[in-house]
């Protein structure tokens, strides 16, 4: 006569269930015969488990040396996305439940180490570029010693010495503004303000430059918009605009600053006349130090950090930066911004004189302004 059967192990203990639910991490139940008995949701989303199994062999082979020996284990796994974009990064620490269960628990670390890079990058970028007009500054500096009987020449090199000094001091100030613009809070306490004020401050800004080269600097649009956010971000971010199209224009061409509200988003372009930018190097210009003309940028004392602070600005703003852009016609930069408060001026024609037109900040449609830009 047989006795009473045995009561079967549980397949998952009790309580497990609820304290994966809690996890940040993703974890992963499997028993003796490699099977998922359970996942958390973000198990699933990472790809971890497929169909019953797991979906990566590396883990799988991690948690059959656990079942053995009993050890915990901790690594750093790379984990196909398929087709859907780059590996996830991951750290998984598997650790046994009982004699035949373990449990997998698997941090995606993919942003933290995307942002590792970037700052790797960063600083290996700032320091390149600092050793230039430094080390020009260095060399000038030997050549006004070794040129101390020719006044001529210690003039042309103190010229030299005071070009290089400028840029210097630019570069050292937008390497500050872009580390300060990716703080935690670099948009601080939004508040509404007028938009004709930050496109007057904008225009001020290259209004020397743009003398030296009898450019026409024009405010276009509708007057009286209002916007929400920093002023001296935005208006940091379209002066950036505004010296770019300045300094990439022929003498004597004209450079338009327009404005106008698409729903509930103000939209500011700058439109020049200048050399325009190569189709194929239209997805790169807003990457840090990125120089579509590295001789033209030692011309005109660009650093290749302006529109890296205009992709930020709008970033922080929850807006968003466009271009278009024809070689040799020219291009327009398109900031678009949330829209504060609106009211209307008496000296400028009300904004509902006329329906606006919705413009568009792809590469392959003109936006109406740049028509406006024509002599």
């Amino acid at each position: 006569m047989r006795g009473p059967a045995a009561a079967p192990e549980p397949s998952v203990p009790e309580g497990i269930a609820t304290v994966l639910s809690v996890l940040r991490s993703s974890a992963v139940v499997v028993d003796a015969d490699d099977r998922v008995l359970k996942a958390s949701a973000p198990a699933y989303s990472l790809g971890l488990v497929r169909g019953t199994g797991l979906g990566s062999t590396e883990l799988a082979d991690l948690v059959r040396q656990v079942r053995r020996d009993g050890q915990i284990r901790e690594t750093e796994l790379t984990l196909p996305r398929g087709r859907s974009g780059p590996p996830l990064h991951v750290t998984a620490r598997i650790a046994p439940l009982s004699s035949r269960l373990v449990l997998a628990l698997v941090e995606d670390r993919t942003h933290e180490r995307r942002v590792e890079a970037i700052r790797r990058d960063f600083v290996a970028n700032v320091s390149h570029e600092l050793k230039t007009p430094v080390g020009a500054l260095n060399l000038l500096a030997e050549a006004v010693q070794d040129a101390a009987e020719d006044p001529e020449a210690v003039l042309r090199f103190a010229g030299r010495m005071q070009t290089e000094s400028a840029r210097l001091t630019r570069l050292v100030q937008q390497i500050i503004e872009l580390s300060r613009l990716q703080g935690d809070d670099a948009l601080g306490t939004p508040e509404t303000f007028d938009v004709d004020q930050v496109v007057a401050r904008a225009i001020d800004q290259s209004s020397i430059d743009a003398q030296a080269k009898q450019i026409e600097v024009v405010h276009n649009g509708e007057r009286g918009l209002k916007l929400l956010g920093n002023p001296d971000e935005v208006a940091l971010a379209l002066g950036n605009l505004v010296s770019n199209a300045v300094a990439y224009s022929n003498d004597k061409s004209r450079v338009v600053v327009g404005a106008k509200s698409v729903e509930d988003r103000v939209e500011l372009s700058v439109t020049d006349q200048g050399i325009g930018i190569p189709p194929t190097e239209i997805d790169r210009i807003f990457e840090r130090f990125y120089r579509v003309d590295p001789a033209r940028h030692r011309s005109t004392g660009g650093t290749g950090l302006g529109l890296s602070i205009v992709k930020h600005v709008a970033a922080s703003h929850g807006g968003e930066v466009g271009v278009w852009s024809v070689e040799g016609q020219g291009s327009t930069f398109t900031l678009s911004l949330p829209q504060g408060t609106t009211s209307t001026s008496g000296s400028a024609p009300p904004a509902t004189a006329g329906a606006p037109t919705s413009s568009t900040t792809r590469a392959d449609r003109a936006p109406t302004s740049i028509q406006e830009a024509r002599p």
